[in-house]
């Protein structure tokens, strides 16, 4: 093309195509990787697929990759724009929050719908510093894949007035004793209990009921249990 080698319409191409994305990442605005939501990201593999295609694809005219990203920019940027107009289609496009843990309590459901399961769920809590259930009130699973957490009153942070109260006592990882219907062995060996034990403790006959248990938390400073049950 125009007698120009292969080689410098590569190098053209990329500086582009470096160029090109660099003015539509701008014009879309700043967004951490964290915050994307799924059409961010899809458009954003989409736009970095054609400019890798434009830098070393020397047959086809390099305007069509640049109408190609164009069009991707238009349709991101018509999507940002409706989304702040209707919230029905923001939620349709972009998806809306899911709360998995409510009042204390892990919502079956939701997570369910969300594709997570409670060992997920576990993780990304303890992602965020808890490594107790029972010391998140709420727990809402973002459109961006982000856990947003509320701790119990308990749980808040300190402030000055807090010092002047009871010793606070020594953190412990709670003992996960059955977690998505099934017994978790180690979490018995480590308080040194059998099954028979927990299915005893839990009034469970056998081991069909596990399957309506999501989470089972053993406390073995007040000999209780933290069970969260599917939804009926």
């Amino acid at each position: 093309m125009f007698g120009i080698e292969p080689i410098y319409w590569v190098l053209i191409d990329s500086a582009v195509a470096f160029v090109y994305l660099f003015v539509i990442s701008k014009l879309l605005g700043k967004k951490q990787i964290a915050q994307l939501e799924f059409i961010d990201y899809a458009v954003g593999i989409s736009l970095g697929s054609i400019a890798a295609e434009m830098a070393t694809n020397t047959e086809t005219p390099f305007y069509y990759f640049l109408i190609a990203m164009t069009i991707f920019f238009a349709l991101a940027f018509a999507v940002a724009i409706v989304g702040r107009k209707c919230t029905f289609l923001k939620r349709v496009l972009k998806g809306k929050p899911a709360t998995l843990i409510y009042d204390g309590k892990i919502d079956y459901k939701q997570l369910k719908k969300s594709n997570i399961d409670v060992n997920d769920l576990l993780s990304m809590l303890r992602e965020k510093g808890y490594f107790d259930i029972s010391d998140v009130a709420y727990a809402i699973f973002e459109p961006s894949g982000e856990l947003s957490v509320m701790p119990t009153g308990a749980q808040k942070p300190l402030v000055m007035r807090d010092f002047d109260k009871e010793k606070i006592e020594k953190a412990e990882l709670a003992n996960v004793l059955i977690a998505d219907g099934a017994v978790s062995h180690s979490g018995l060996s480590e308080i040194d209990k059998d099954e028979a034990w927990l299915f005893n403790r839990l009034r469970i006959g056998d081991k069909s009921d596990l399957d309506n248990i999501i989470l089972a938390v053993y406390d073995d400073k007040t000999d209780g249990f933290n069970v969260h049950f599917k939804n009926k």
